[in-house]
């Protein structure tokens, strides 16, 4: 088996430029951020909060909301740092995280959050969504054998040789969307060897070590969230059968009060 499955108001400088891919297809190359400007001012966590609360004003369930919030924060140090690239593969990774978390909302809702939490970023969530599902499609088509860095191949093979490029030259930024990214796309192509992420991990130039590191902690993750969502469906059993006992008794109440009266009624 594989390893697991499954954010002081700025100054007014101008704001890192979202990286944009073509309207059709994936983005043939990964695009850095020009956060090393010398007049640029990255915005601060509180920015890029304040932002996606402005997106999506609605209340969020707290065991979702902590876990967004939690992922926000690290994903803004992502999107600010030095390095950082935009890439397919790093998209479907956020992706597939982000529709595991919130799989319970209704799909209009996880529109509207991811819509708000990916432009907070300055990014742009139709980029993410288009990227993400091309990668999929290409995946599906692709064994463990095949699911190699090749700048001639399909769009998985191009991404994968994106980052073996720039892994070479010492200037792709790892993070562990990446490492999820990459794992799902061994999913997709049907491998169930553990030396098939190993393998496809060193062919990109990404240490195993890391990526299995960020594997095991994003396992954890979801261990936690599927708890709370089992304590909150706990709970709301337990709420919905007080409510029918008390709705229960209230009714046995005032049929008992009705029979008493019948009596006098009658003799009336």
């Amino acid at each position: 088996m594989l390893v697991a499955k499954r954010f002081v108001a700025p100054t007014a400088a101008p704001r890192a430029k979202p990286a944009v891919a073509p309207r059709s297809g994936i983005a043939r190359k990964a695009v850095a951020t020009p956060v090393l400007a010398a007049n640029f001012k990255p915005p601060t966590v509180a920015d890029t909060k304040a932002k996606f609360l402005a997106g999506f004003n609605k209340p969020i369930a707290s065991i979702y909301n902590t876990v967004l919030q939690e992922l926000l924060v690290q994903q803004h140090f992502m999107r600010y740092s030095k390095n950082y690239q935009y890439n397919p593969i790093f998209a479907l990774g956020f992706v597939s995280v982000y529709e595991q978390i919130l799989e319970s909302l209704s799909a209009e809702e996880r529109g509207a959050i991811f819509k708000a939490y990916v432009s907070a970023l300055g990014e742009d969530a139709d980029t993410y969504k288009r990227d993400a599902s091309a990668l999929e499609q290409a995946a599906n088509g692709l064994t463990p054998e095949t699911l190699i860095p090749d700048a001639n191949g399909n769009d998985v093979q191009k991404a994968l040789a994106t980052i073996a490029s720039s892994s070479a030259a010492g200037t792709f930024s790892y993070n562990k969307f990446v490492a999820i990214g990459l794992f799902r796309l061994l999913e997709l192509s049907g491998a169930k060897e553990p030396s098939a992420l190993e393998k496809l991990v060193k062919a990109v130039g990404v240490k195993p070590e890391a990526v299995n590191r960020d594997l095991l902690m994003y396992k954890g993750v979801l261990s936690k969230l599927a708890a709370a969502k089992e304590l909150m469906r706990e709970f709301v059993e337990r709420e919905k059968r007080k409510q029918a006992e008390r709705e229960a008794a209230k009714a046995a109440k005032a049929a008992a009060a009705g029979s008493e009266s019948s009596p006098a009624q009658v003799q009336a």
